[in-house]
């Protein structure tokens, strides 16, 4: 049932056709750009046979008694979620860094179809049939899942027939085998993962019922016709300057569908834009807890960062200093409060999971997205100027230039080594352009921040609110609001438009 890392990189050794830098990769998993973010997934797959990590990352299949991941589990329980919050933090401390597309934040998508079934009856039972195989499939498999959402777009103020019909995925024939789909998608991690969840990112379907862009299904990322264009990355740094550069750059990819079949079997959802509109408006209500936590994790990046620095420098006791570490310390501690709170009160989903509470989930994701790049700026503050003006590693292993070195920059008890290697990892974690893509990334990872304001709105139960402020202004009843047309709004307007 559980893969070995070992496995996995065996997995991705299947002839796919990846381009990099100009370069057409002949090896993914030994190539240097690809190498450490993939020994990294293979990591996470071997820490479900160490005794130390075992409990945390794998649970007793009732069925069939076999140890499986509990990443991919279905969540039933409160238990389950609390495992998988441990089971994250697990690898997160194992690994030093922040890894996001990694499959645990990715196969919530398909839970969120899952609930989707009657509606997905309503159009073709054999849909409702797939998307509940495959999420069992995965459950006992685990395969290394992401997920394939921006499409190139073109001119977002034209439909794609008003331009190149290829700039959004699209179906352009049926077989009997399955239909043939061409376009492209971005997606991290695609290059070196086993499939995709791919689906459409329209969010405005106006009055058609159907089109050949409404279409979700998983893809074998060894498919034929496949071809992954890679954006350049990080990974060749000096892991000594750039301690997070060289080993956390979880690198993008355009996936190139070029006329590529895809079985009917693997087919969620084809033509009826009900189903790409439903899929859209809850997308997200599973997979925002993985990513919220990953905010959770670069607080604690940016607070024993900031904390480490000014107890180096000496400037601990002021009084400016003092408020600004307790600033990133609210944030870190608003982040964890709101993946406790979704926990503690979570919701019974449509068919029988167990979500996060909606609105805390989507409040909390909406504030950690709009106070992290205060919070990255705080620490910069914090750390001072020195980080930008650090010399390189090699520098202080020349005997000539070591020795000011060793001089200049050892502060009291704290040699010129441990200095060094904090202002390199602060550098990369705030000013570095790894730094800078993550902090993109980390903003529109799933959505766009504004998308997570109306993702509140649309999940979000105004009633007790409104009436609170009815009785107490002495309102009639007739105003009082009712919620049923704010929900029967998800659905017709999804609560998270283009994921960029």
């Amino acid at each position: 049932m559980l893969r070995s890392g070992a496995e996995y990189i065996d997995s991705i050794r299947d002839g796919r056709q990846v381009w990099i830098d100009g370069e057409k990769v002949e090896d993914v998993p030994s190539h240097p750009m690809f190498k450490p973010i993939v020994d990294i997934r293979a990591r996470i797959y071997d820490l479900a046979y160490e005794k130390k990590t075992a409990d945390v990352m794998t649970y007793t299949d009732a069925a069939t008694g076999e140890r499986c991941a509990i990443g991919s589990k279905p969540p039933t329980s409160k238990a389950d979620w609390q495992q998988k919050r441990d089971s994250v933090d697990a690898v997160l401390s194992d690994v030093g860094g922040v890894v996001t597309r990694v499959g645990d934040e990715t196969t919530g998508e398909m839970w969120s179809l899952f609930d989707g079934q009657q509606v997905l009856n309503e159009i073709d039972p054999q849909f409702s049939e797939n998307i509940r195989r495959h999420v069992e499939r995965t459950r006992i498999e685990d395969p290394f899942h992401v997920s394939a959402n921006t499409d190139a777009k073109g001119n977002r103020a034209k439909w794609p027939t008003e331009q190149d019909p290829d700039v959004l995925l699209r179906v352009v024939k049926e077989t009997d085998s399955g239909i043939i789909v061409r376009g492209a998608k971005f997606e991290t991690a695609a290059a070196y993962a086993n499939q995709a969840f791919v689906k459409p990112t329209i969010a405005d379907w106006g009055n058609a019922p159907t089109s050949e862009y409404a279409v979700g299904f998983i893809a074998n990322m060894n498919a034929k016709g496949l071809k992954f264009i890679c954006r350049s990355g990080f990974a060749q740094k000096d892991a000594r300057d750039f301690p997070l550069s060289s080993r956390f750059d979880e690198v993008d990819t355009m996936i190139i569908f070029d006329d590529v079949l895809i079985p009917w079997e693997d087919v969620l959802f084809y033509r009826h834009t009900k189903a790409a509109a439903f899929i859209r408006a809850t997308l997200h209500r599973y997979s925002a807890f993985p990513y919220l936590q990953r905010y959770e994790r670069w607080a604690d990046l940016l607070l024993g960062t900031a904390y480490l620095s000014a107890q180096q420098t000496g400037v601990k006791m002021h009084q400016g200093v003092r408020e600004n570490i307790a600033k990133v310390a609210n944030y870190r501690e608003m982040v964890s409060a709101h993946l406790t709170a979704a926990i503690e009160t979570a919701q019974t989903s449509p068919e029988g999971f167990l979500m996060p509470n909606q609105q805390i989930l989507f409040s909390g994701r909406a504030l950690a997205s709009k106070m992290l790049p205060e919070m990255v700026h705080t620490v910069r503050d914090i750390s001072g100027c020195q980080q930008s003006l650090l010399p390189s590693a090699s520098t202080f292993d020349n005997p000539e230039a070591a020795e000011y070195l060793n001089k200049y920059f050892a502060v009291d008890t704290v040699s010129a080594d441990d200095r060094f290697k904090l202002l390199a990892f602060t550098r990369d974690l705030l000013n570095s352009d790894y730094a800078t893509h993550r902090l993109t990334f980390q903003l529109f990872a799933q959505s766009p921040p504004f998308s997570h304001q109306l993702a509140v709105y649309n999940n979000y139960d105004f009633r007790g609110a409104a009436e609170l402020v009815r009785e107490a202004a002495g309102m009639s009843e007739s105003t009082n609001i009712s919620n049923e047309e704010n929900l029967a709004r998800v659905e017709k307007e999804p609560s998270e438009k283009v994921s960029v």
